[in-house]
């Protein structure tokens, strides 16, 4: 063959596979794309242009001398490797448009992809620019095999491993190895160059006490306790990253993350000394003897210092210490940052999941009746907020989903002990309800109609607890379609509700009840039956998490909350979501092993709505539960709302709470009423005509 046909392939081939490869993953496919006609849809010239800022500066990058960057990675963590960030932190919504809560970025010279998990699929079609792809998280490709089509051998792929888990920068750095490609660390935010002046200023309020009233324990004992837990894996030390850790050992609170009440901290714990790592202006007089930090001479104190001095700390540190617990991943902790472990020599380390994710989650009983109380508070919230909403609907006013929204924020404000709301409200009408995460915007707000579900997932954050409740409304005359759909939920939710286990069981293992409502109906939902729920924290609390698709094997503990939430989505048409918050409760009974029976006690308490609820299709059993359901709710709401003076809102919640018959389905019910009210009648019939008579036998004796 001629010399010049093989030179002419080859470098054929080399120029098109790159593009060959390109095509390899294409990424779930993009609806709003393949029809933007008509769509209403967020303007993305300003997220184009932070794109192409974004390629000039990996273009120029000399993180590694005379360098350029062939990728850069953006994941959604703050340095403590969050769930939700600060707005200055908001790095990935900057670059992308993205305003999801999970989900991470890659960009090449010339692709950009985005990865998020089930729940916003749909919301990131919606915000992103057609240029980019979408994939889901935790299935193929994953970030690193992603790359590994994109780019070149020898190609540099930049994070900030501050920003990045370890557990992450590893998986990335092994598979971007097969390929011969780096993973580089970028020691500067090159996106905050871009970001500039626009940037928003980090929260630096003074941080707040968690006093014991609230807490059930004083943060010594905590701490000693952690050190037991450190002596059992022979470790000198830990280094916690995590905030809401932090917050939870030390009993203190903060305002730096939306929606989770915490402040930026890093924390060492050793057998002998403990050191806090922050803002030192944020220390005032009443925190500092807290603390017992001034003087600090006892293992029992806390020594302030500056937030960035970890650093220079941890290098001298790592030369005294044999041994030092570093966190890993666990369910929604993601674990110390790459930069931790790096800074630490790996013979040293001692990979664990944090010992305070199982301390925080078992709550102790001033926790457990806090939980409770602050739930029937915000029940009495959405009680007098929804009852306001059919009054006002019923007058022929009209309400946006974003009005509806901050106006149940407002209420839940108002409430005694009132912190702030523990996620982003979500309100959601007709087709926007099949968005099982949709939040209203100014281009997607739309108003609210009685033709269709009305889907309202929200939750409060109390100084006594934290709360988490979905409820789906009709104001209007509900379809068959939407009765069935749902009462299957209703039904779902109960299955869970109702389950009395073993102690050692998983909590995974559990998913398949409320699922398996719906898979017997050939439907299912795209996200996991329940999550634990924190005591003025984080609303998504390890180890607890409800998805038979985990792997974990953690078991239920008396004192986990979780919780419990089942729904049914129609794209394009209408959703349906309940969501209750579960207490893990001793029965006092004991299975034949040895081990304890435990149950669920439902602990959220604001009524179903019941024109949306098929009681044909529940069985005996799910009515009773129902009853007696609604008597807690007459019972504990109901006297919360007398005290509060709010009747408008009690005579709601009592209509919406009616005793409904048990044993007997719906058409035998009604069938035996009009049977019983015929017998009644003829009855007093009966009687009247006696008493006639006898009235007129006397008159005429």
């Amino acid at each position: 063959m001629d010399v010049r046909y093989i030179v002419a392939f080859v470098a054929v081939s080399f120029l098109i596979s790159p593009v060959s490869c390109t095509d390899v993953y294409k990424g779930i496919e993009r609806l709003k794309c393949a029809n933007r006609e008509g769509v209403n849809v967020r303007p993305h010239s300003e997220f184009r242009h932070h794109l192409r800022e974004l390629r000039t500066k990996m273009r120029i990058q000399a993180s590694v001398p005379g360098s350029e960057l062939d990728a850069y990675i953006v994941p959604t963590f703050d340095e403590h490797q969050s769930e939700y960030v600060a707005e200055s932190d908001q790095r990935r919504r900057f670059l992308s448009g993205f305003t999801g809560s999970n989900g991470d970025v890659a960009v090449t010279l010339n692709s950009a992809a985005l990865w998020t998990d089930e729940r916003f699929l749909s919301q990131a079609d919606s915000e992103l620019d057609c240029e980019w792809k979408i994939f889901r998280m935790n299935s193929e490709p994953s970030i690193g095999k992603w790359l590994t089509t994109q780019l070149q051998p020898d190609a540099k792929v930049g994070a900030d491993s501050q920003i990045v888990p370890h557990y992450m920068w590893q998986d990335l750095k092994y598979e971007l190895s097969r390929k011969s490609i780096r993973l580089i660390d970028v020691n500067r935010y090159i996106l905050d160059a871009i970001w500039g002046d626009q940037r928003p200023q980090p929260f630096n309020d003074p941080i707040k006490t968690h006093p014991v009233v609230f807490a059930g324990e004083k943060w010594e004992s905590k701490i000693v306790k952690l050190r037991a837990n450190l002596t059992g894996v022979r470790a000198d030390a830990m280094i916690i990253t995590s905030l809401t850790e932090v917050a939870y050992i030390l009993n203190l609170r903060g305002n730096d993350i939306p929606y989770i009440p915490v402040f930026k901290a890093y924390l060492i714990v050793t057998q002998k000394e403990i050191f806090l790592y922050t803002n030192q202006s944020r220390i005032d007089f009443g925190v500092s003897l807290h603390l017992k930090s001034e003087p600090c001479h006892h293992e029992n104190c806390v020594q302030v210092r500056d937030y960035n001095a970890i650093w220079s700390d941890l290098r001298t540190f790592a030369q005294q210490w044999q041994r030092v617990l570093v966190p890993t991943y666990c369910v929604f902790d993601m674990g110390a940052s790459e930069a931790i472990y790096s800074a630490l020599p790996q013979k040293i380390i001692v990979e664990r999941v944090s010992p305070i994710i199982y301390m925080r989650a078992q709550k102790n009983e001033v926790e457990r009746n806090g939980m409770l109380n602050a739930h029937i508070r915000d029940a009495a919230a959405l009680c007098d907020i929804l009852s306001y909403l059919e009054e006002r609907f019923g007058y022929g006013d009209n309400w946006t989903e974003w009005q509806l929204a901050r106006e149940i924020d407002r209420t839940r404000r108002s409430q005694k002990y009132a912190h702030d709301i523990s996620f982003e409200t979500v309100v959601a009408y007709g087709e926007h309800a099949a968005l099982p995460y949709y939040t209203p915007t100014n281009t997607t707000d739309t108003f609210i109609y009685n033709n269709s579900t009305l889907l309202i997932d929200s939750g409060g954050q109390y100084f006594d607890g934290t709360t988490d409740v979905a409820r789906t409304l009709h104001m209007g005359v509900p379809t068959a379609e939407q009765r069935r759909a749902y009462t299957l939920v209703l039904s779902a939710m109960i299955r869970l509700s109702t389950l009395v286990f073993p102690e050692n069981l998983r909590l995974s293992d559990v998913d398949i009840l409320p699922r398996g409502i719906l898979w017997s109906d050939f439907k299912d939902y795209p996200h996991g039956s329940g999550h634990g729920v924190g005591s003025f924290s984080s609303v998504h609390e390890s180890p607890i998490t409800i998805a038979h698709t985990t792997k974990h094997r953690y078991t239920f503990k008396e004192g986990y909350f979780f919780s419990n939430e089942p729904g049914l989505y129609r794209t394009f048409d209408f959703g349906v979501k309940l969501k209750n918050v579960l207490e893990v409760v001793d029965t006092g009974k004991v299975h034949p092993t040895g081990k304890r029976f435990f149950a669920f006690r439902d602990v959220t308490l604001v009524p179903f709505e019941p024109k949306l609820i098929d009681r044909t299709m529940l069985s005996s059993q799910e009515k009773r539960w129902l009853n007696e359901y609604n008597a807690q709710i007459r019972n504990l709401v109901g006297a919360e709302l007398k005290r509060q003076t709010k009747m408008q809102a009690f005579y709601w919640m009592m209509n919406k709470t009616k005793h409904i018959i048990e044993y007997l389905p719906e058409k035998e019910y009604r069938s035996a009423q009009e049977a019983n009210n015929a017998i009644s009648m003829g009855k007093a019939s009966r009687i009247l005509i006696a008493f006639i008579l006898f009235v007129s036998v006397r008159a005429l004796l």
